[in-house]
C-alpha cells in the first residue's frame, strides 16, 4: 500500500511543504510543494507562535492546492539552534547467540539509558555509529550475525523541550499534527550526499537565510554536528547599512549582483534610506567586497568548528554545501582556499521523481531531504523523535497508527539493565561535545544591534571607503 508523506521545512526565511508519495516499490513521488514567507522565527528559533503557525498554514494550503490529495505522515525539520550532542555506548548479551532487530534495539536502548541528558532536553535522534560483535570491531550490519554480545556506539541529538514543544504548538495550530522530528541537517544530508561520500566520510554545511548548520558523517551515521547564527540575511543587512540603502533594495542586489570576484567598477543607482526618491550610485567592486567580507568571516569560523569537532581528518570526501546562501558566485573557490583545500561540492537535492522546477535548488535540500526521510531513506537503525526504533527494511506505517502500534515487545528497562554486563566499560556516558559553545564564542560577527556589524567587521568594511 502506498503512504503519502507530508515534509514541512520551518527555515528562517521560509516555509516549505512537500506531499509525496511512496509506491509499494519504494519509489518517491513528489505531488505537490508550497513555499511561504517565514513569520515568527529569528535565527531558526520561533519567536512567534501565531505568526509561525500561520506561514505554515499558508505553504501547507499551497501544498495541498497542487497535490490534490491527504497525506498519512508528517515530517517537520528543525534547526540546530535548539540542539545539543552527546555520545554514549551500550552493551547487551546475546543468550541465544543470534542477533536480530530486537537485540539491535536492546543495545541501543542500553547506550540511550547510559547517556548523560540534562532534563530540559529531549532526544531527538539516537544514531549508531559504530557496533562490535563479541571482540570484532567496526561491523557494518550486525543483523542475522552469531554472537554472545553485542556492542554499540551512539550520537545522540537532543533538543529543548520547550522548544520542541513551541515547535509542535506552531504546527498544530496549523492544523497538523507530528509524526517525527528531524534535525534539519541530517535532512540535508538524506538529500545531497552519494554513497563514495558516506563511504569516505564528509561534512555537510546547510548555508541558510539566517543559520548555518554543520554535520559531519563518518562511519555509518552522523558523528558531529553544530550550529551558528549567521546566514544569507546578514549579507542583506551589511550591504543595507554599507551602501545606505533599504533592505529590499539591498536583498534585490544581493540577488541580481551577488559575487565574490567581481571587481567591476559598473556603477549602479540605488535608493537612499530614510530619502524616499534620492538615490545614489555604487560600485558593483564595493557591492562585491562587502559580500566577500561576510561570507569570508562566516567560513573561516565555519572552518575553525570543524577543526574543533576532531573529525576533520576523517573527511575523506572534503565538505559539501548547500542551502541558498550557495548561489553566491564563487563561493566553492573561497570556500577551498579557507578549508585548506579539501575538495568542495556545492550540492542541490537529489533528483527524484515530480521534482519541481523550484525544488532543483540547494536552498531546498532539507525540504526534500525530510520526505525522503519519511519514504524510509536514512541512517540503518535510528531511534526516533518518538522513541521506535527505525530500521532500513521497515514498513512505513501511516501516522493514523503511527502512536498506537509497538515494533516490539515491551521491554522493561529496569530489568533489561539489570541483566546486562556492568563493566566499567560498557557505562561510559561521553559529555557534551563543547565544540557549539566554542563555535557561538567565535560567532561574534553576527548582528545584536541596530547597526547590524560586530565591530571586526565593520572595522573591514570601513577600509573599503
Amino acid at each position: 500500500m502506498s503512504t503519502t508523506i507530508l515534509g514541512i521545512d520551518i527555515g528562517s526565511t521560509k516555509i516549505c511543504a512537500i506531499i509525496a508519495q511512496k509506491s509499494d516499490d519504494g519509489d518517491i513521488k513528489i505531488l505537490g510543494a508550497g513555499i511561504a514567507k517565514s513569520q515568527g522565527l529569528k535565527k531558526g528559533i520561533i519567536t512567534n507562535i501565531d505568526l509561525a503557525s500561520k506561514s505554515i498554514r499558508n505553504a501547507l494550503n499551497d501544498a495541498k492546492r497542487v497535490a490534490g490529495t491527504q497525506y498519512e505522515r508528517v515530517i517537520v525539520s528543525i534547526s540546530g539552534a535548539y540542539t545539543k550532542s552527546v555520545d554514549s555506548s551500550g552493551i547487551v548479551n546475546i543468550p541465544n547467540r543470534d542477533i536480530g532487530i530486537k537485540e539491535i534495539n536492546r543495545a541501543m536502548q542500553m547506550a540511550d539509558h547510559n547517556a548523560n541528558i540534562p532534563n530540559e532536553y529531549e532526544k531527538l535522534h539516537v544514531l549508531p555509529y559504530n557496533f562490535k560483535v563479541d571482540d570484532q570491531e567496526f561491523i557494518e550490519d550486525p543483523l542475522g550475525m552469531n554472537g554472545a554480545r553485542l556492542e554499540v556506539q551512539v550520537h545522540i541529538i537532543t533538543a529543548q523541550k520547550s522548544s520542541l514543544s513551541n515547535l509542535r504548538k506552531a504546527v498544530k495550530s496549523a492544523g497538523v499534527e507530528i509524526d517525527n522530528i528531524v534535525l534539519n541537517c541530517y535532512a540535508s544530508a538524506i538529500a545531497v550526499l552519494n554513497h563514495d561520500e558516506r563511504e569516505l566520510g564528509v561534512a555537510v554545511i546547510d548555508m541558510g537565510g539566517a543559520t548555518c548548520n554543520v554535520m559531519i558523517h563518518a562511519g555509518n551515521s552522523m558523528r558531529f554536528n553544530d550550529y551558528l547564527g549567521v546566514g544569507s540575511l546578514n549579507i542583506t543587512n551589511d550591504l543595507s547599512t554599507a551602501l545606505h540603502t533599504p533592505l529590499g533594495a539591498a536583498e534585490e542586489i544581493k540577488i541580481n549582483y551577488g559575487s565574490l570576484k567581481n571587481n567591476s567598477n559598473e556603477l549602479i543607482e540605488l535608493p537612499v534610506i530614510g530619502d524616499d526618491g534620492s538615490t545614489h550610485e555604487v560600485s558593483l567592486n564595493i557591492v562585491s567586497n562587502v559580500i566577500y567580507v561576510r561570507v569570508e568571516e562566516t567560513l573561516m569560523i565555519l572552518a575553525k568548528a570543524l577543526e574543533d569537532s576532531s573529525f576533520k581528518e576523517q573527511i575523506g570526501a572534503g565538505v559539501v554545501l548547500t542551502g541558498g546562501m550557495t548561489k553566491l558566485d564563487g563561493i566553492r573557490e573561497l570556500a577551498s582556499a579557507i578549508f585548506d583545500n579539501v575538495p568542495i561540492r556545492i550540492a542541490k537535492p537529489r533528483e527524484i521523481d515530480g521534482l519541481f522546477e523550484t525544488l532543483r535548488d540547494p536552498s531546498y535540500s532539507t525540504a526534500i531531504g525530510l520526505v525522503l526521510y519519511g519514504g524510509g531513506q536514512f541512517t540503518p537503525y535510528e531511534i526516533d523523535s518518538n522513541k521506535k526504533l527505525r530500521y532500513k527494511e521497515e514498513t512505513i506505517e501511516p501516522s493514523r497508527h503511527h502512536h498506537q502500534e509497538k515494533l516490539f515487545d515491551d521491554i522493561d528497562d529496569d530489568e533489561m539493565i539489570e541483566n546486562e554486563p556492568t563493566t566499567t566499560n560498557t557505562n561510559i556516558k561521553l559529555q557534551t561535545d563543547n565544540a557549539k559553545e566554542k563555535l557561538k564564542d567565535l560567532a561574534n560577527i553576527q548582528e545584536e544591534h541596530s547597526e547590524g556589524f560586530g565591530a571586526k567587521l565593520w572595522n573591514r568594511l570601513t577600509q573599503l571607503f
